[in-house]
């Protein structure tokens, strides 16, 4: 017996050569359906998209797969604003890390796990998760979406990535970055200049950082104003030198333009935005990720308690700002990415993003959100988020267009058919598609061969 060498549960096998023939392609860019649609899939990308039920070009060995006109098509779903590591146990904000480092990455496995079937094939997460997370999944050795990081946010004292209570002193304080939160605090230029070139050690693919006043913080007003312009250029300037980008977490007018003149290159939620402020940023190429399910979520029954009573008034706050705030963001021209924000058991509630922000743009509007716009933002334009020659096999099957009700993918558990990440099958309905099988890294009690 050969006994595997090197990391034994990467894939033996390359991903499968799929063609599926009348297939309804959801062109995510225009808005549109192609209607009776072939697609070659090999290694883990997309050969061609041909129209019209072209199959005369079938390549031979490639697997049949006939969606019969009854499927969709769809880029995998991508999520610019999640937390990985703030994964369920606890029933309040407190609680969040109130684990060992192994239940928190045991927990971690299944909120990633869960994440990938509910359609996203690809997240940005925006604070908590590592570079061992991010390979863990790219090796196969847990089942989980594409990872972007930025490892731990950074934030000043006082800021909205310090979680302390007010009557914890320095010794509640953690500097060093090697610990289960969301975010480490930093003040002053060099403290900023250590923090920032220490998650780029680490391997962040991107920045974070608190320019505002936030929810779920226990001693920040949400018009406090965070980090100096100093902090936040010495930030922008080491991150830009590494070739990567900053994005910062900011509600008010005051707190964007504070990140923005600074050379932050993103805004998180940015629920307070006016017009002049959205056509400034849009003009400089700034990327907005709007999160407005987390608050609606925290409003719900299950999850009284979760939040204080301070951090319940900021939240009903930035509540009644955030559908106003994607109408500013649309009419500005703005590239808008998809965000949820979740945090502990609220994490099932991701895919409720799409009906809400359903009251404020189009269906078109929205999946653009989850799929080219996301794309862009992170740098995987022509490569992730859309269905077109060269991009990477992320698919959804669907049995309904989303373009035309943007809810069935609120409602994925009924209308996901099957799920394909970089050409390999995650996930397949019993009755859904003929000739498309689970891959062994995704079914773990199969032998890999």
């Amino acid at each position: 017996m050969e006994i595997p060498r090197g990391k034994p549960w990467s894939p033996q096998t390359p991903p499968p050569d799929l063609t599926f023939i009348h297939a309804h392609v959801v062109d995510v860019e225009t808005s549109s359906v192609i209607r009776d649609a072939t697609v070659r899939v090999r290694e883990g990308r997309i050969v061609s998209v041909t129209p019209h039920g072209t199959t005369a070009s079938l390549a031979p060995g490639s697997q049949l797969v006939d969606l019969a006109q009854r499927h969709y098509l769809c880029p995998g779903l991508i999520d610019c604003h999640v937390h990985l590591t703030a994964t369920p146990g606890g029933v309040s904000l407190r609680e969040l890390f109130a684990a060992s480092p192994n239940a928190l990455a045991y927990r971690t496995a299944y909120v990633a796990r869960e994440m990938l079937l509910r359609g996203f094939t690809t997240v940005r997460d925006t604070g908590g998760a590592d570079a061992a997370l991010r390979e863990a999944i790219a090796d196969g050795l847990l089942p989980g979406p594409r990872l972007f990081i930025a490892g731990h946010a950074l934030s000043q004292t006082g800021g909205h990535g310090d979680f302390r209570a007010s009557y914890q002193g320095e010794a509640f304080k953690c500097c060093g970055g090697q610990h289960a939160s969301l975010a480490r605090v930093c003040d002053g230029v060099p403290a900023c200049l250590a923090a920032v070139r220490d998650e780029l050690r680490q391997g962040a693919d991107f920045i974070k950082i608190m320019c505002g006043g936030g929810v779920a913080t226990p001693t920040d007003a949400l018009d406090m104003l965070q980090f100096t312009p100093e902090e936040i250029r010495a930030i922008t300037t080491t991150a830009a030198y590494s070739g990567k980008y900053v994005t910062a977490h900011a509600y008010t007018v005051e707190a964007i333009r504070h990140a923005v003149d600074n050379g932050v290159r993103g805004i998180e939620h940015g629920n307070f935005i006016d017009r002049e402020t959205a056509e400034y940023c849009q003009a400089r190429g700034v990327v907005f990720t709007p999160t407005l399910v987390t608050y609606h979520g925290m409003t719900q029954p299950a999850f009284a308690g979760f939040l204080d009573e301070f951090s319940q008034r900021k939240n009903q706050e930035v509540l009644r700002g955030g559908l106003r705030a994607l109408t500013v963001l649309r009419d500005a021209g703005a590239l808008i990415c998809y965000g949820s924000d979740l945090l502990a058991g609220m994490h099932p509630l991701q895919n409720q993003e799409f009906s809400i922000r359903a009251a404020a743009l189009s269906a078109g509007e929205i999946l653009q959100s989850a799929t080219v716009n996301a794309a862009r933002s992170l740098g995987m334009a022509g490569q992730l988020g859309s269905l077109r020659e060269g991009s990477i096999a992320d698919l959804l099957i669907l049995n309904a267009n989303p373009l035309e009700d943007i809810g069935v993918l609120d409602r994925i558990q009924q209308s996901l058919v099957g799920l394909l990440k970089a050409g390999r099958v995650v996930t397949v309905q019993a009755d859904g598609v003929d000739g498309l099988s689970v891959d062994p890294i995704y079914d773990p009690c199969r032998a890999r061969g």
